[in-house]
């Protein structure tokens, strides 16, 4: 499960707050990975996006920390808010080469070896269900390594763009911060949970 913890456009103290959740997440939770980072802008952490075998569902919604602010002691608001979403994981493509090779015989160049001998060859990556051809060597060698090429080329794109809507959905789920109704509360410079 991948989730996200996140500043939204929050001042500085909530960057902070993304910070201290962070921790007290990897206190709470045994195996919890951080996946990516955004640095904030004077400690803390403006998105954090995190990678846990445990069910985080139940964390989804606003935290709130309640302190006054530790970077300036000024400041007269001391409710703080950041955003806990659970990141929609885009399939990738195995990374096994599970594919079948078909082979046909092929017209064009190759004299009168192209209606005896099956030189094409159609190469199908099991778990997409792509398929891709080529015909144009003389040889079924040949055509196996242009085929294999062309379809790790496209499986290469694929999680290229499976990759970029990942990156899309998350800075989503981080301009979504709601205020108000969290789902946890903590308190203090020590962030010491309440709630």
């Amino acid at each position: 499960m991948r989730i996200q913890i996140s500043s939204g456009q929050g001042p500085e103290e909530c960057e902070l707050a993304v910070g201290l959740f962070y921790q007290a997440l990897r206190r709470e939770v045994e195996g919890i990975q951080m996946i990516s980072s955004v640095k904030g802008r004077r400690g803390g952490f403006s998105s954090v996006v995190l990678e846990a075998e445990a069910d985080l569902s139940g964390l989804e919604g606003s935290v709130l920390w309640v302190c006054k602010s530790p970077l300036r002691p000024e400041h007269k608001r001391k409710n703080w808010y950041i955003d806990v979403s659970i990141l929609e994981e885009v399939p990738r493509t195995s990374k096994e080469m599970q594919v079948r090779f078909e082979t046909f015989r092929s017209g064009g160049k190759g004299g009168q070896n192209v209606n005896k001998v099956e030189t094409g060859v159609r190469v199908v990556h099991i778990p997409t269900g792509i398929a891709v051809v080529s015909t144009e060597a003389r040889s079924q060698h040949m055509n196996k390594q242009i085929a294999l090429n062309r379809l790790c080329d496209i499986l290469a794109d694929r999680d290229l763009q499976c990759a970029r809507r990942e990156k899309e959905l998350a800075w989503m789920e981080h301009n979504r911060l709601e205020r108000g109704n969290p789902v946890r509360i903590y308190e203090g410079r020590e962030f010491v949970r309440r709630r």
